[in-house]
């Protein structure tokens, strides 16, 4: 460590808030917004799954997850594995003490955590494409095997110094590596696990809980300000226009879903304008620290409209059962926020020689990021049909038609939500 670098007091205060509002996002965020979307009698298996990928990714994660994103040891010696890991001279935060620092002079020990929390939500969001039909240890073991060989390398490619990095491609707060990584990893899921057997097309199940459904929105909402406004490192111009942005998206996407159900349904949902909240959440993610108001506003109407679509129209059509549609919300919510942040990147935020988009002249920006978003999909969906089928011949994934009937929480975990 050098030692003319001195702790920037401002910015470990705020990384370690920005920490814990990322944490929320999972618990209780996610357990409470895919808790209220299921039925009654699966409620307690997705607040189980939430807490079990919040002990399990984080063991995973300080044993070696950090060091094989962030390492680089392998980088650095020019092997030919720094491909794919970074390397193994942080395993087990080897060589990190409380006087090591990270980029923004914060502790690195706060950056490790803070990086954690991301690992964390990222299969989080998988599960609500498969809910109410998948074992407990199904589950746990695809959890493992995924945020090891799937997680990893892609966080490495686009924030370790991986070659998405080095291509220039743009991802403040997790675009790829954390949306449209979780979200065709979701649609994967979903079709391979097969329809819930009292699934009919075009007839969704009603919530049992929308005011769980609301409750983890507002969890969610707030604590994407972790998120976004905490992937610049500093408390600084750049989280404060990724603070302003995030909100504003998300304003505008949830008033363009209601709108839009309004239209479509004849009345304006609360599960609809959650849903259309998380959308533009979701879709400013990559952008938050290079679009400004204008490609905020543009991107929070664009993509509710587009995840509707894909919601109503297309997964009726085709007939997958993604349960709470994480892959309509996520997967599709990622892939429009990374290629729309090569249209509206500025240098108005990035600054003077930062990134640019199409909409201000350069369209190499918006190839690099149609590129990048084109090798996340594959990679996720190929290796997400591996672990499954690895998984399935291991453990097995779908319960037993007897379970799914009188549900998962009895039958996986010997509770009950409710008093009856």
């Amino acid at each position: 460590m050098d030692t003319n670098i001195i702790l920037d007091t401002g910015n470990t205060a705020w990384m370690i808030v920005a920490t814990l509002l990322v944490l929320l996002m999972t618990i209780p965020g996610i357990a409470l917004f895919y808790g209220g979307l299921v039925r009654q009698k699966n409620v307690l298996s997705i607040i189980m799954q939430c807490m079990l990928i919040v002990c399990a990714v984080t063991i995973i994660w300080i044993a070696f997850g950090y060091s094989f994103v962030f390492g680089t040891d392998l980088m650095e010696s020019g092997s030919r594995w720094g491909f794919l890991i970074g390397g193994f001279d942080k395993v087990l935060l080897n060589g990190i003490t409380t006087g090591s620092l990270s980029a923004g002079n914060i502790p690195e020990l706060i950056f490790v955590l803070f990086q954690c929390m991301f690992a964390i939500i990222t299969p989080a969001l998988i599960l609500g494409a498969f809910a109410e039909r998948i074992k407990f240890s199904g589950f746990l073991l695809f959890t493992v095997l995924w945020s090891i060989l799937v997680y990893i390398p892609m966080a490495h490619w686009v924030w370790g110094g991986g070659f998405l990095q080095q291509m220039g491609a743009i991802d403040f707060a997790g675009g790829t590596v954390v949306h449209i990584n979780a979200g065709i990893s979701a649609l994967v899921m979903a079709i391979m696990a097969g329809k819930r057997s009292d699934y009919k097309i075009g007839h969704p199940m009603t919530p049992h809980n929308i005011t769980f459904v609301f409750l983890g929105t507002a969890f969610l909402w707030l604590g994407w300000f972790g998120f976004n406004a905490g992937s610049g490192l500093n408390a600084d111009g750049i989280a404060a226009n990724a603070f302003l942005v995030t909100h504003l998206a998300t304003c505008v996407a949830a008033l363009t879903w209601m709108a839009v159900d309004w239209i479509h349904n004849k009345k304006p949902t609360t599960v609809g304008a959650c849903t259309g909240a998380v959308s533009g959440l979701v879709a400013i993610t990559p952008a938050a620290g290079t679009v400004d108001i204008i490609g905020a506003f543009f991107i929070g109407l664009i993509t509710p409209l587009i995840c509707f679509y894909m919601v109503a129209v297309i997964k009726p059509r085709f007939k997958y059962d993604d349960t709470l549609d994480a892959f309509g919300v996520h997967g599709i919510g990622g892939i429009v926020g990374s290629i729309l942040t090569g249209v509206f990147a500025t240098q108005f935020i990035s600054g003077e020689g930062g990134v640019k988009g199409a909409l201000y002249g350069d369209w190499h920006q918006l190839w690099i990021q149609i590129i990048a978003t084109v090798i996340s999909i594959v990679f996720s969906a190929v290796m997400t049909y591996i672990l499954f089928k690895i998984t399935d011949r291991l453990v097995g994934i779908r319960v037993d038609k007897r379970v799914e009937e009188e549900g998962l929480d009895i039958y996986e975990h010997g509770e009950s939500a409710y008093s009856h």
